[in-house]
């Protein structure tokens, strides 16, 4: 499958949609979720055109990768949930709801978040 560049990342990266910046350097984007979960719901996207983490793992670069995690811990620290504790999704295909097909990690935190993942169920 090819990289869809009409994606919505990648019309934020080109500067066609706005966003609420809370993060940037020359590898990474940070925003703010538009429909936050939590208190602090930022979602972090490398600026490389990356479908999903299987994608940004086999052809994204060490210092693309490294920059995405640093971003990552930087935001939490900067938002305040490092010490208290948050978390990490990066849902890859149709399984797992992978709703923009141009990788990114959501941070959540600002609050307890209660179980990882509930019981499976038929009509999930």
């Amino acid at each position: 499958m090819a990289y869809d560049s009409n994606n919505i990342f990648a019309k934020i990266l080109r500067g066609e949609i706005p966003n609420d910046t809370v993060y940037e350097d020359e590898r990474v984007l940070a925003f703010r979720d538009i429909q936050p979960q939590t208190p602090v719901h930022v979602l972090v996207i490398p600026k490389g055109e990356y479908e999903s983490m299987d994608d940004f793992a086999e052809n994204g670069s060490d210092a693309e990768i490294a920059a995405v995690f640093r971003a990552v811990a930087s935001i939490a620290r900067d938002h305040g949930v490092a010490d208290s504790g948050y978390r990490l999704l990066a849902n890859t295909g149709a399984d797992a709801h992978q709703e923009v097909a141009h990788f990114h990690v959501h941070v959540f935190g600002g609050r307890r978040l209660g179980r990882m993942i509930r019981p499976a169920r038929d009509d999930d």
